[in-house]
């Protein structure tokens, strides 16, 4: 554990200026407010790594569109600013090589037309081919490498388009998978079954990247995370169907791409596509070229229109992000307003949850209701319009956050929509006491097996971070462990999956700190005792890691399969905000770590009140995919700063609310 000099954490609490501290408060407030748009929500930037704006290249490549110059030069200036030392492409800021953001990256850099000679291409090259080549690319680069001639088929896992018209008692169905690889999977059958070669009208290839001749590639091996006995019966079946799937009778393959058509049209959800994310909006372009269907038929064009509208077009760089995060910013945004309070803030934080208030799903049932067909909706998506995914995770913070506003105003405005959100976040709870981010007893885990699922991240299962939000919104509803079984079932998931050391797994922000923070916020909320053993255990451990400036910072590495627990990285704001909520709610308002932490976040702020934060703090899939939402660093730390200050101004030092 981190020991603290006694004498240097005694001067650190007398320290702590409170009109310094007032000062940054008001400082970072008024930024956050600089960013509100017209019409009162927040959105800001959300980045993933470099192979969203490569395949959004490559993509415009595929379908021979007009070659917008201005915007590849500086989607190959973003791309290349984001190369390694190592040569290769990252996954998060100074990450390791990646095989598959490497290979896309390079391709896309040479499809616009940067010489392979070009040192950058050179090293990038080098890096590739030193790690076995491009063949170690994975399942979905390895699709995209078969659209463009450079793999045969015979690299890429079979996926007979026959599966969407499987019974739901099958061992395989598309709902019995997560959202995100339901709604990329459709499109991406048709894909496979139809076996489109790109336009690519340059005629760019990357055999270079390759030890050996591409078309000779086979299968991927087995992933780290699959069982053996699992993928050796899944990948019998897969040769099987390589032999059978020819032998498909065609009426049977056209209605099942019929069935995939359906799905498709009925959740195209206008400009913000199919799920509201980047790859099933791609696919389902490419999907409609394959079927023949032109750039004006109605249902491409409108998809295609909306991948444009995730482009971040800077003065000398341009990216693509994988969606867009309006609904969980704005809901942040107002609990970090909440806690800065002001007549002024409050009232912007109450815009803010006027412009969330019409987006509450009520009216469909999205795809979750497969297994809970009785409840009703009420939940909010994470984007401006996805109603058949909404999110649990966000409506639990709006609801709270409406909650805060209803106890500051005593209005009885938001009470229906807080209810309908309560209502249906009880009904989502899984079997096993915990809450998963989209859907309902999502546990079918012999599916992370099947050769397609060398991400791993195939299903939406229960985690740590999810449930700890939702108890967090019954328990400031009024619900405790005694009078409420959910709350109860998930206190017990919780103790649980408590980790050794005393954390918490954080499935959507990285990682054992976000996942303690979100614990101890739901446990404190919902009356644990704060000398229960694994609050001591939890707060013990968010000291025992905190870095020597005073901040904390984690590493994606730590999502590594040989668990080894929390891995060290320099302090960011966002990170050391969630642990400073974290254990200010198990009640250690007065503990030096705290006021370390603040001073952290004071030195740190710039003289425009925010905090600059390059490094990912977020996960889109572990080991596979992060994010760095440009609002962390934004209304994280006030939020943190805000409550510092509040609970030091009580007698009580108890936070009492949920987050």
């Amino acid at each position: 554990m981190l020991s603290i000099d006694k004498k240097i954490a005694g001067d650190a609490v007398a320290t702590v200026d409170p009109v310094a501290l007032e000062k940054s408060i008001s400082s970072a407030t008024e930024a956050l407010l600089g960013y509100r748009q017209s019409d009162g929500h927040w959105v800001f930037e959300l980045e993933a790594d470099s192979t969203i704006p490569a395949e959004y290249i490559l993509l415009r490549h595929y379908l021979a569109e007009p070659v917008d110059t201005e915007l590849e030069a500086k989607i190959a200036n973003y791309l290349r600013r984001t190369q390694g030392n190592h040569g290769g492409w990252p996954l998060v800021q100074d990450g390791p090589f990646d095989m598959s953001a490497s290979v896309k990256s390079y391709f896309a850099l040479k499809m616009i037309g940067d010489s392979i000679d070009a040192p950058h291409m050179v090293r990038a090259r080098e890096a590739i081919r030193s790690r076995g080549g491009a063949a170690g690319s994975n399942v979905f680069t390895r699709f995209l490498l078969a659209f463009f001639g450079v793999l045969s088929w015979r690299a890429v896992p079979v996926l007979p388009i026959e599966i969407m018209l499987l019974p739901m008692w099958s061992p395989f169905h598309i709902n019995k998978i997560s959202y995100w690889a339901r709604t990329t999977m459709v499109p991406l059958m048709v894909l496979a079954a139809l076996k489109p070669l790109a336009k690519n009208p340059k005629g760019v290839g990357i055999d270079e990247l390759f030890l050996q001749d591409p078309k000779t590639v086979g299968m991927n091996k087995k992933a780290p995370h699959q069982s053996w006995g699992w993928y050796a019966l899944f990948s019998t079946l897969d040769k099987v169907l390589r032999v059978v799937e020819p032998l498909f009778p065609r009426k049977l393959r056209q209605r099942a791409i019929d069935a995939a058509l359906a799905f498709t049209e009925e959740r195209l959800n206008g400009e913000d596509g199919m799920g509201a994310i980047y790859p099933p909006m791609a696919n389902i372009v490419m999907m409609y070229d394959a079927l023949g269907k032109g750039p004006d038929y109605p249902p491409r064009a409108v998809t295609r229109r909306g991948i444009e509208k995730l482009l971040v077009v800077g003065e000398h760089e341009a990216y693509c992000q994988p969606c867009v995060s309006p609904v969980w910013d704005t809901a942040l945004t107002c609990h970090a307003l909440a806690e800065a309070g002001g007549e002024d803030t409050l009232a912007k934080m109450k815009e803010g949850l006027d412009w969330l208030k019409p987006r509450q799903v009520l009216d469909l049932k999205g795809d979750w209701a497969v297994k809970a067909p009785d409840v009703r909706p009420g939940g909010w998506a994470f984007q401006y319009n996805n109603a058949h995914y909404p999110d649990l995770d966000d409506t639990a913070v709006v609801v709270m956050a409406m909650d805060r506003s209803r106890r500051q105003s005593g209005s009885k405005e938001y009470d229906s929509a807080i209810a309908r959100g309560r209502e249906w976040i009880e009904g989502l709870q899984s079997r096993d006491g915990g809450w998963a981010a989209f859907d309902v007893n999502n546990l079918e885990y012999y599916l992370n097996n099947i050769p397609f699922s060398d991400h791993g991240a195939l299903l939406d299962p229960p985690t740590e971070d999810v449930t700890a939000r939702c108890i967090s919104m019954l328990a400031q509803l009024g619900e405790t462990a005694e009078t409420s079984k959910a709350v109860a079932d998930g206190i017990a998931y919780l103790r649980r999956t408590q980790l050794a050391e005393g954390s918490w797994y954080g499935r959507w922000g990285l990682n054992y700190i976000y996942g303690t923070w979100s614990v101890l916020c739901a446990l404190n909320v919902a009356g644990v005792d704060h000398q229960d053993p694994m609050i001591r255990k939890a707060v013990d451990w968010l000291v025992s890691v905190q870095n020597k400036d005073g901040g904390w910072g984690e590493d994606a590495v730590s999502y590594r399969l040989d668990y080894k627990g929390y891995e060290v990285a320099p302090s960011t704001s966002s990170q050391t905000a969630w642990a400073l909520l974290g254990l200010m709610a198990a009640g250690e308002v007065e503990n030096p770590a705290v006021v370390r932490g603040v001073q952290y976040l004071k030195t740190t702020q710039t003289e425009k009140g925010l905090w600059d934060e390059a490094r990912y703090t977020a996960t889109g899939f572990p080991r596979v995919f992060y994010l760095r939402y440009h609002g962390y660093s934004k209304f994280f730390p006030l939020w943190a700063l805000a409550r510092y200050r509040n609970l030091r101004s009580t007698n009580s030092r108890v936070v009492g609310v949920g987050m």
